[in-house]
């Protein structure tokens, strides 16, 4: 439940920053969107440096993704996860790597599910995430696994995740009913999950 009513989904002022809102969204405004319309200013500089991060970086589609929905379980950040788990699917994820992200420590260790690369976006998301200290070892890792400038789209893109989830879960936003999941959905077991209140202590 939104704790703040969404600006009207056929809003149209400011027109040239609704207009570049729903051109990114395919036409139609998000209930995101309509939270972040109370404030123009902010929404414009979201749609912009987001449309960046979505679609302009170096970074592998999948490891962005795979960074993404681990932000949205660790923050439990259902809205987050439900529209970016089909976007992981889309770009090569598995099912089954993204029922694994119910534990991501061990993910991080899952060589037969993971590949070297993903194990070690999943440990410096959830360092970044729990911790916001890394450890220099995953630093390491992903120097080996990446050049630096993807290393740096991949700190950027768990940074601006954690943002996002924040943003999301403290307003409240619905996840909209066309993207609700069925329970034989790859995504609806996980997201059952996020449905349940986080334990104390969780971030």
């Amino acid at each position: 439940m939104p704790r703040i009513a969404y600006t009207p989904a056929d809003l149209d002022e400011p027109a040239d920053l609704v207009d570049a809102i729903r051109l990114r969204r395919g036409g139609q405004l998000l209930n995101l969107d309509r939270m972040l319309l109370h404030s123009p200013a902010f929404a414009r500089g979201w749609n912009g440096f987001l449309g960046a991060v979505r679609t302009e970086l170096d970074l592998d589609p999948l490891l962005r993704e795979l960074a993404i929905c681990s932000v949205a379980l660790l923050n439990h950040a259902q809205y987050e996860f439900a529209h970016h788990a089909p976007e992981f699917l889309a770009v090569g994820g598995s099912a089954m790597q993204l029922a694994a992200l119910a534990d991501i420590p061990a993910a991080v260790d899952d060589s037969a599910l993971f590949s070297p690369a993903q194990r070690v976006t999943l440990a410096i998301a959830y360092e970044m995430t729990r911790r916001v200290k890394v450890n220099e070892a995953y630093f390491a890792a992903a120097r080996a696994a990446m050049p630096p400038q993807q290393v740096v789209e991949l700190v950027g893109v768990i940074a601006t995740y954690n943002m996002v989830s924040r943003f999301l879960v403290a307003l409240g936003v619905d996840i909209e009913p066309v993207l609700q999941p069925g329970p034989a959905d790859a995504v609806g077991p996980v997201l059952e999950d996020l449905r349940q209140p986080p334990t104390a202590g969780s971030a």
